[in-house]
């Protein structure tokens, strides 16, 4: 249905025809840590992500996993291989 609170004129999965279900009634607003997502979008009653509802939950466990502006880095692993162990694991077939 169309949200008829903070994201007015929007096809939103949480309004029913009695309102907003979501936590509160209504989507919340973008919080500092947001600033430089793509998925921040701007209405009239303040800025919103598109992806999630309420993007505080989303960054109290670390980084939001809808966030386009921070990168993380993995870890490599340089881990030394025994050359003769692999050559025999390798013709064994358990590679």
């Amino acid at each position: 249905m169309i949200c008829q609170t903070s994201k007015q004129g929007i096809e939103c999965f949480f309004m029913a025809k009695k309102g907003c279900t979501y936590n509160g009634g209504t989507c919340y607003a973008v919080i500092e840590n947001c600033t430089g997502c793509e998925r921040i979008v701007e209405y009239p009653t303040g800025k919103y992500c598109s992806s999630y509802p309420q993007p505080e939950l989303k960054w109290n466990a670390g980084i939001c996993n809808f966030a386009s502006h921070v990168k993380v880095e993995v870890a490599k692993d340089d881990k030394k291989v025994n050359a003769l162990k692999a050559s025999k694991r390798k013709a064994a077939g358990k590679m």
